[in-house]
């Protein structure tokens, strides 16, 4: 939507580090796993964190992605963190 373009909100993530994406054209399931995302990142982190504000998010969220890419099970990889779905299949391509 517009507040994506928004001059205000480009300014806001470029200072805290984030590089806007959008999602290729006729890829509505490159839009899926970003809401995907999205929606686990507010419901297993955000929402059980008693401060909830912008302010406290920010600062949590580099620890919070740290533990969904190391220790969140993930169903999709078998109920395991993709860091250890990662090892494993290194060891056994299979992934099982």
């Amino acid at each position: 939507g517009s507040c994506y373009v928004a001059r205000d909100t480009r300014a806001f993530a470029r200072d805290i580090g984030l590089i806007p994406r959008t999602t290729p054209v006729s890829s509505p399931q490159s839009n899926g796993m970003a809401e995907a995302f999205v929606r686990t990142l507010k419901r297993d982190y955000v929402r059980v964190n008693p401060r909830p504000d912008a302010q406290t998010v920010i600062k949590q969220l580099p620890g919070w992605l740290a533990h969904y890419n190391e220790v969140h099970p993930h169903r999709a990889l078998g109920y395991r963190s993709p860091r250890e779905y990662i090892a494993q299949t290194r060891e056994d391509p299979s992934g099982l």
